[in-house]
């Protein structure tokens, strides 16, 4: 019974992003308002488990809205409008990782100088958060982006399955040895030991 009502919530959840998208085409503002606040989490949440830098997925997060935006009347209605976004996000992130790797030509001397300038107090003042994202950063890809998908998303499993076009046995299975991988990675963290 459990499993039909969310699957009965899902799609009525896939229809109202679908309507909204097919408002957007007309240029409805609202409709995009209401699309960006259904799905940014999620789109955000992917971003970052490809990037691994916060401000770099939320930068992703908004070309993505303004692609969808710009790109609203080429949306062809196949009842998929998530994967159409996450499609947006991730040619973004690859294009972002492309464009990364060609500027960090740098020497080693570059790189051993030390760079002028403060430090974030916001960085210097979450040291919590630096031990999550180096936790992150040692699970593999599709580990990272169920985790991030699930927990930071608020995406259900089996809209992660449906995404990542696998079993939802394999996602669960993923989610759980990921969660159990980064919470040894965090109790090693506390203990002292910062070599994650």
């Amino acid at each position: 019974m459990k499993l039909a009502v969310e699957k009965g919530i899902h799609e009525r959840s896939r229809l109202e992003e679908e309507r909204l998208l097919l408002l957007m085409k007309t240029g409805d503002q609202e409709a995009f308002r209401k699309l960006y606040e259904r799905t940014a989490r999620s789109i955000y949440s992917y971003a970052l488990s490809i990037l691994k830098h916060p401000q770099d997925a939320e930068e992703v997060m908004q070309d993505t809205y303004l692609t969808a935006w710009n790109q609203a009347g080429q949306y062809k209605s196949e009842g998929k409008p998530m994967a159409w976004l996450f499609t947006i996000a991730r040619n973004l992130c690859y294009m972002r990782l492309r464009r990364q790797r060609d500027y960090l030509q740098v020497s080693y001397e570059e790189l051993e100088e030390e760079e002028p300038g403060e430090l974030c107090p916001q960085i210097e003042l979450a040291p919590e958060k630096e031990t999550l994202l180096k936790a992150l950063s040692a699970l593999g890809e599709e580990e990272r982006k169920i985790v991030l998908l699930h927990d930071a998303g608020e995406m259900k499993h089996r809209e992660i399955a449906e995404y990542l076009g696998c079993p939802l046995s394999t996602v669960l299975s993923k989610y759980r040895r990921a969660l159990k991988k980064l919470q040894k990675l965090v109790d090693k963290n506390e203990i002292g030991d910062n070599n994650i």
